[in-house]
């Protein structure tokens, strides 16, 4: 996946004074807080939560859309991290137990590579692109 890994919400007022967030690439992404700061807050729980449905149901993870000036939500590293292996593993057709013989593991070692809910070595998951033909790499931007 060539972009960045940061999804565009949107931020709606409710009557009770709270704020909605949503995601429209992702819909089944929503959270609220009681203000705005609380909600983002939520949000990249919720939007990683919803990410690890789509990993759990094999479906294609959705292409982030522009921006246009509203607030986006990145992953957090790992979570980055394993969403790119998912997909990268999605485009080749590799399955689980594929890339588990390439990488001499246990299928359910590969599984925990794209868990979101797993705590893995990032090394690992570099380990396992790598067999995909695919380099991780990190870039910082200002917060």
């Amino acid at each position: 996946m060539q972009q960045g890994l940061a999804w565009p919400t949107e931020l709606e007022p409710q009557e009770d004074g709270s704020i909605l967030v949503s995601f429209p690439d992702v819909p089944e992404a929503l959270t609220e807080g009681e203000t705005r700061d609380a909600a983002l807050e939520q949000a990249q729980d919720c939007l990683v939560a919803a990410l690890g449905g789509y990993v759990k149901a094999r479906l294609a993870i959705p292409r982030p859309s522009p921006a246009d000036g509203r607030t986006v939500i990145a992953l957090p590293a790992l979570a980055a991290a394993k969403i790119a292996l998912y997909v990268a593993m999605r485009a080749d057709g590799v399955s689980n137990a594929a890339l588990a013989v390439r990488l001499g593991l246990s299928e359910g070692a590969v599984r925990r590579l794209i868990d979101l809910d797993h705590r893995s070595h990032i090394g690992q998951i570099e380990t396992a692109l790598h067999a995909l033909g695919q380099r991780l790499m990190v870039a910082a931007h200002a917060a």
